[in-house]
């Protein structure tokens, strides 16, 4: 008897330690990336995330121990519109793994297929602050974007994986159901609040704001990635006096001295809004750093 309970329990091993290698390593470079990704791959994947919620997705850490992760991906999944450009192309490079290099169904570009806002036209130099030439990187704040996201990483995973593909197929029809119903439920808690006034630090709620019917009235940057002069402050707040600003958004890695003396100044209510899931306290997935959001910006609105 002790002989076969010992063969059963080293089968058991075997085929645990099997499933765990059959899993697709994937490496997503954001947590809104990697939520996304996790909806899809479920069990089937090993999922890393190099940034975590709080920090500034343009100036990420690049720790040395990323390009060792890098080195043994199956799969690299990174914003595409140049979010990461100044920390992750030399971890790729160092990184020699031939699977997420140039354009392949192991490197998923995240915005293919995506209607990108403010792309700039004409020539971009240094003097128009940090313009991203591709629009503004942070899409996945429009649930629309999202899910065509979430289709991306569907087919690159059906095609790296395709005896998963049935699994992944079903995932990502789970993930557009529930998601389309918690767009109506989104939708109906901020619509008494469509219109309002909305002041924030960065250009990082731009998607957010336009699809859920909310006005950016203007920024505390004068640029993007400039911090503002105290000239640039005294004319916001003479505008904003005059034009009924409800809410001033920042993210938890922006200092919050000059948005405290906005808000105080103008009346309006100042909200600490995760830019990536588990940022700022938010819970760490995907459904609930979007009610995280919503919840936070109806109730400020409320009061």
């Amino acid at each position: 008897m002790k002989k076969l309970n010992s063969i059963i329990l080293i089968l058991s091993l075997a085929f645990s330690t099997k499933a765990e290698v059959s899993k697709l390593n994937v490496v997503a470079t954001l947590p809104d990336l990697g939520t996304i990704a996790k909806e899809i791959g479920g069990e089937r994947i090993k999922l890393t995330v190099l940034a975590n919620g709080n920090e500034d997705p343009h100036f990420v850490d690049p720790k040395p121990s990323f390009i060792r992760v890098l080195n043994q991906a199956d799969v690299l999944i990174d914003n595409g519109a140049e979010l990461e450009a100044g920390w992750l192309p030399p971890l790729v490079n160092n990184a020699r793994n031939p699977k997420i290099l140039g354009y392949s169904p192991n490197h998923i570009i995240g915005n293919a297929g995506v209607r990108m806002l403010e792309v700039p036209i004409g020539k971009i130099d240094r003097s128009q602050g940090d313009v991203h030439p591709m629009g503004n990187p942070h899409y996945l704040l429009s649930p629309d974007n999202c899910l065509i996201v979430a289709s991306n990483i569907t087919e690159s995973f059906s095609k790296i994986d395709q005896q998963s593909s049935e699994y992944y197929r079903e995932n990502l029809k789970k993930f557009t159901q529930r998601l389309n119903e918690k767009i109506v439920e989104w939708k109906k808690t901020l619509q008494p609040y469509k219109n309002t006034r909305v002041i924030t630090y960065h250009k990082s709620f731009n998607y957010f704001l336009d699809y859920f019917g909310f006005e950016l009235f203007g920024t505390i940057e004068p640029k993007p990635g400039i911090e503002p002069s105290p000239s640039h402050i005294n004319e916001l707040i003479q505008k904003a006096k005059n034009s009924d600003v409800k809410l001033i958004i920042i993210e938890p890695n922006r200092p919050k001295k000059t948005p405290n003396q906005l808000s105080k100044t103008i009346g309006a209510k100042m909200v600490i809004l995760p830019l990536m899931p588990g940022g700022g306290g938010s819970p760490g997935d995907f459904f609930g750093w979007y009610d995280y959001i919503v919840k936070t910006i109806s109730e400020s609105l409320k009061q």
